[in-house]
């Protein structure tokens, strides 16, 4: 029994060893068969700085510039309303009516109260006119004039209050014609016809302005820092874009005419703001965006062929030739594209070189034959042929 495990182990062993017997002999060919293949033609070229106008994207949402909850100023029955929810209304469009009956009432008596003390003026001034004649003559005693005066004033006194009074009556009788403050869009009544309220009921509908319309959006710290180091103090009315949902392009650019002060610690972005017109309300109050953000200063920036720069699950990255002119894999990040470059924010710089073509047989630390773009042309067409 003992012999047969020793045995049996023995032929375990053996076959281990003849199997990495085998897999390192291949591996020792492999590297032969490596060698002695030619190396792989490739161009080259050498990272240049371009003149470019920084952009950058960021998610993005319309929001109407006014919102105003449309209050009812007085008590009373809601008798009537002018639109259908969804309606676009003008400024001082009357959009409810309050019963206006008891209002009207206490304007007319207001008023009438007005017209009779103005004529109760006219008579006591006339009165005193006359009084200011006798006394001259002494025909009337000055204490009597003096009171007629007293009782002229006093009238004058009670036309202004009573002139207040009416004003204040009319004031709330215009207040049972509930106006749109702004021009905008009017969302859904909140309180129907029929239904009693006062100041305290809170919103009987609420009106999103639509032209012009903001777009907020926040933009990444390290975009900001590079937007601000392009402009600079030209950091005003900056050129925008707008993608829509669907990914059709907004026909008007908008402004972009504020930006935060702080960066969000939570998100690591500061929120910017632009200014669309919006003529036709294309843009609704919420409607999720895209923006791009246009610098206004021009930069100088490394670029790099968008063929050139591959990318694996660790990022982007592209062959940059070191001293010995062998080909090493070298990560960069890269900006937005600019026509056919990518922008390179980091991983290469103004004379590095990289390979450009024939990247598929390149393989790190080994060598490469350079060509000519009409050299590696010719090779092409000579493979296509054959």
């Amino acid at each position: 029994m003992k012999k047969n495990i020793i045995i049996f182990l023995s032929i375990i062993i053996a076959a281990i060893l003849i199997r990495f017997g085998f897999s390192k002999f291949s591996s020792i060919m492999q590297n032969k068969s490596m060698m002695n293949k030619p190396a792989p033609s490739v161009t080259v070229q050498t990272i240049e700085n371009q003149s470019v106008i920084r952009s950058f994207e960021a998610p993005g949402r319309v929001v109407s510039k006014y919102r105003v909850d449309v209050l009812a100023r007085i008590s009373g029955y809601l008798q009537k309303s002018y639109f259908k929810e969804g309606d676009y209304v003008k400024a001082g469009q009357v959009l409810f009516l309050i019963e206006p009956t008891e209002y009207s009432n206490a304007a007319n008596v207001a008023g009438a109260n007005v017209k009779n003390l103005k004529a109760q003026l006219v008579y006591a001034e006339k009165q005193l006119a006359r009084a200011a004649e006798l006394v001259k003559k002494d025909y009337i005693a000055k204490a009597q004039y003096d009171q007629m005066l007293s009782n002229r004033d006093a009238l004058k006194a009670q036309l202004a209050s009573a002139q207040a009074s009416y004003n204040d009556a009319n004031r709330n009788l215009s207040y049972t014609r509930v106006k749109s403050p702004v021009d905008g869009k009017v969302g859904i009544i909140n309180v129907t016809v029929g239904n009693y309220v006062s100041p305290s009921t809170g919103a009987l509908t609420t009106i999103n302005s639509t032209n012009p319309i903001y777009v907020t959006f926040p933009l990444d710290s390290n975009d900001f820092q590079a937007l601000s180091s392009a402009d600079m103090s030209n950091n005003k009315n900056r050129k925008v874009e707008l993608l829509l949902s669907g990914g059709t392009k907004y026909p008007s650019n908008g402004v972009q005419d504020f930006q935060d002060n702080k960066v969000d610690p939570s998100t690591g972005t500061v929120t910017m703001r632009a200014t669309f017109q919006n003529p036709d309300n294309q843009l609704i109050h919420g409607e999720f965006v895209t923006v791009k953000l246009y610098s206004n200063n021009p930069v100088d920036v490394p670029v790099a062929p968008v063929t050139a720069v591959l990318e694996n699950q660790a990022g982007k990255y592209v062959y940059k030739l070191d001293e010995n002119e062998l080909p090493q894999l070298t990560y960069v990040k890269t900006g937005e594209q600019h026509g056919e470059n990518w922008i390179i924010t980091e991983g290469l710089q103004k004379g590095d070189r990289i390979v450009t073509e024939g990247l598929q047989k390149v393989i790190p630390g080994k060598p490469v034959k350079i060509v000519t773009e009409e050299e590696m042309q010719k090779i092409k067409t000579e493979k296509v042929t054959k």
